[in-house]
């Protein structure tokens, strides 16, 4: 009775994860956007599509690193034919400077909202839309509510949200299926070559459903996402 009792808990969570946008273990490719052990924080080790991810900032500098940070997942989500639509506040985004990580403005429908009432039907509306793959908010506020709308948007599309939130104030509780903060970090040195290195970022998951809040060290390198620590020991490895 006991076994029997827990399996029926344990299938019941595995279709609960598969509603929320994870896939089951076992089935297809693990890692999704080459986030490395990152991507280990997630349940079943993969990225959660078809939901809605809450990138917190408090400052301009970490907004412009969540934003590196979420374009460099676009360019795995979109592949060769997705498509995105990036809601912005105040036209601060640099198109071109997407191709850094490998994602063509072409492939991106830039809307700019001053007003975060404005924004949020932009988006709610944008992500009941199958026929994209990604859409990005820049937001200030967000509660529990219009979260929950979002979410409820992406269950039906299978479209997944990104909101860049501006938020220096203590933050609330929202149905998001995992909430970042991205701080940037000095560059790596290329040799004694002049000039600047390759981006690193401080990623932290601080809250995550049914996974587990950690904190790492990326650096984007060769268009992917690769862990400092990586990095450093195959540079000791090639000094010794």
């Amino acid at each position: 009775m006991v076994s029997t009792r827990k399996d029926i808990v344990s299938e019941l969570q595995q279709k609960i994860l598969q509603w929320e946008g994870y896939k089951p273990s076992g089935t297809g490719p693990r890692s999704l956007v080459g986030l490395g052990p990152l991507e280990e924080a997630f349940p079943n080790g993969v990225f959660p599509v078809a939901a809605v991810h809450e990138v917190v900032c408090s400052s301009v500098e970490q907004a412009a690193a969540g934003g590196g940070v979420v374009t460099g997942i676009l360019s795995a989500l979109l592949g060769q034919d997705g498509v995105c639509v990036w809601i912005g506040r105040a036209q601060s985004l640099f198109a071109p400077a997407l191709t850094v990580f490998g994602v063509t403005p072409h492939k991106v429908i830039f809307i700019s909202l001053p007003k975060d009432k404005e924004a949020l039907w932009v988006m709610e509306e944008a992500l009941k839309c199958s026929g994209l793959t990604a859409v990005v908010c820049e937001l200030q506020g967000l509660d529990f509510k219009q979260s929950r709308r979002l979410q409820l948007a992406v269950e039906q599309s299978r479209v997944t949200g990104f909101v860049l939130r501006n938020a220096k104030d203590k933050l609330g509780s929202t149905a998001c299926a995992a909430r970042w903060r991205v701080k940037p970090l000095p560059s790596a040195d290329l040799n004694g070559l002049p000039g600047l290195g390759f981006l690193r970022w401080q990623v932290e998951l601080l809250k995550v459903r049914n996974g587990q809040p950690g904190s790492w060290l990326l650096e984007w390198n060769e268009d992917r996402f690769i862990p400092v620590e990586q990095l450093i020991a195959v540079e000791e490895r090639q000094a010794g």
